[in-house]
């Protein structure tokens, strides 16, 4: 064995290209090195007499980080902090990108609510309002100034999870154009007002914010200079809907083979927020025979308010081949509960009359929304959004028996059922003092009907063929009397 090379080290002397070579390829020999380091390279290596002893060192300063490496990020971050030194207010760089004109609005109109169901009886939203307009570098040469009333459709299960046009859908539904040709906005005379206006139809559904799909409504204005420039302000229009109240709703249901029935009586609409009273009565708990009887008695009273949302997912044409062709979509469903409680007492128990009734508070409770905040209202979009709400209401009865000479004495027979029925309910916005904005003008002759004088007036004569004809009294003016007035030019 050589005397230069003892244990696998070699202490003899070799060029400094030599110790290079084989520390690079003592790095591409091991693999994971070889992945660390990538296409990076040693640029310098000091030559102290015992490096080649360790050759690995200078892969692994070089996988952690050179120095020249760590000081071009901190040159890095020294420029990022300089470029927001001269990106202030006051910079020459703020002042290039400076917008030419601000864009503000005011809405003049009430809240945006539609009343009524949206396909009997509702006359839609007057909106009404002013686009402000300031110029901020003197004076500006506005090409357009657009607006658009979009509608936003969204939903958290699109066909594709990464595709923006699978998620989110808009479009418009109407559209101002404030100037045809291009206009002046002077600096002396401020903020400058374009009015607008336009009667939303009562049709569309209300802003929605569900657990899988929303509907929302915005203004969005694009305003474009004579150089070129543009710029955009947005602002969201929500629009609820609310019914006005009715007469209450009276269900019946029947659970064979008992003689059970359970009348139920609930208010024709309630709200997201606030409580509303449930009537039941349950008749039939009572079976006589000739020497005993057996009845039913009611032992617990659970409700629950359930939330179903259903929402059709469409395809972009760019993924309607994964359903088949385009124009279609995938359909999901969401169920979450609003409210529960259960009620072991305060119900009126009478065997003579063969009943039993009680009357609790049922409501939408907030505590018990885990996700989506609070109630939607009832929703049924052509888009395929869906939202409905059911009152379940599960009724736990135990069986008795007793003798007709002793009925307070009674012995339970051990069977026991359980009633389970739902009923249907219509969440609503309140209506609160708002009216539709049609019932604000004046009535109308024709709306007039006539009646007695002391409480309807009547209403003007109808116009044969609605023309009127004016001819010249031939008769004598004596006999008009005080009824003729004279026109005389003087």
């Amino acid at each position: 064995m050589p005397i230069n090379r003892i244990l696998g080290i070699d202490f003899g002397r070799r060029s400094q290209q030599q110790d290079i070579t084989q520390a690079q390829r003592n790095r591409l020999d091991d693999p994971l090195k070889r992945r660390q380091s990538g296409t990076q390279t040693v640029t310098e290596i000091d030559p102290p007499s015992m490096e080649h002893v360790r050759p690995s060192i200078a892969a692994i300063t070089h996988i952690k980080g050179s120095s020249k490496s760590r000081d071009g990020r901190k040159e890095s971050k020294d420029r990022s902090g300089s470029r927001d030194v001269r990106s202030g207010p006051g910079s020459p760089r703020a002042m290039s990108f400076q917008k030419p004109v601000k864009l503000a609005m005011v809405v003049e109109s009430p809240p945006a609510m539609f009343f009524n169901v949206a396909t009997a009886s509702s006359s839609g939203y007057l909106l009404s309002g002013r686009l402000q307009v300031t110029p901020q570098s003197g004076d500006v040469v506005m090409n357009s100034i657009t607006m658009y009333l979009e509608a936003t459709t969204s939903t958290k299960k699109p066909v594709e999870h990464r595709c923006r046009e699978c998620a989110t859908q808009v479009s418009d539904l109407y559209e101002w154009n404030f100037f045809q040709k291009p206009k002046t906005f002077k600096s002396l005379n401020g903020t400058q007002d374009l009015p607008f206006s336009h009667l939303i139809p009562g049709h569309l559904p209300a802003t929605t914010h569900g657990q899988i799909g929303s509907i929302d409504y915005s203004l969005h204005v694009r305003a474009r200079s004579s150089d070129g420039q543009e710029t955009e302000f947005r602002r969201d229009l929500p629009i609820g809907r609310a019914l006005v109240p009715g007469n209450d709703k009276n269900s019946v249901r029947v659970f064979p083979p008992t003689n059970l029935n359970l009348h139920v009586t609930l208010p024709s609409v309630i709200h997201p927020i606030g409580s509303f009273p449930v009537q039941c009565r349950m008749t039939g708990i009572v079976t006589k025979r000739d020497d005993t009887q057996n009845r039913w008695r009611l032992r617990k009273l659970t409700w629950r308010i359930e939330e179903i949302e259903t929402v059709v997912s469409p395809a972009c044409p760019k993924h309607g081949a994964k359903l088949g062709g385009e124009g279609k979509g995938m359909q999901h469903e969401a169920h979450r509960d609003l409210g529960a409680a259960e009620i072991r007492n305060g119900f009126k128990t009478d065997f003579a009359d063969n009943m039993v009734e009680g009357e609790f508070e049922a409501s939408c409770n907030l505590t018990n929304v885990r996700e989506g905040g609070r109630a939607q209202c009832d929703v049924d979009s052509p888009n395929g959004l869906k939202i409905s709400h059911i009152l379940v209401l599960e009724l736990v009865i135990a069986e008795e028996w007793a003798s007709n000479k002793k009925p307070q004495s009674a012995t339970p027979t051990g069977a026991a059922r359980v009633l389970r029925t739902q009923f249907n309910l219509c969440v609503t916005e309140r209506q609160g003092m708002g009216i539709a904005w049609n019932d604000e003008e004046p009535p109308l002759y024709e709306d007039v009907e006539p009646g007695p004088p002391l409480y309807l007036p009547d209403s003007p004569p109808h116009y044969a063929a609605d023309l009127t004809t004016m001819e010249d009294y031939t008769g004598d003016l004596h006999e008009l009397g005080e009824d003729i007035g004279e026109l005389r030019l003087e």
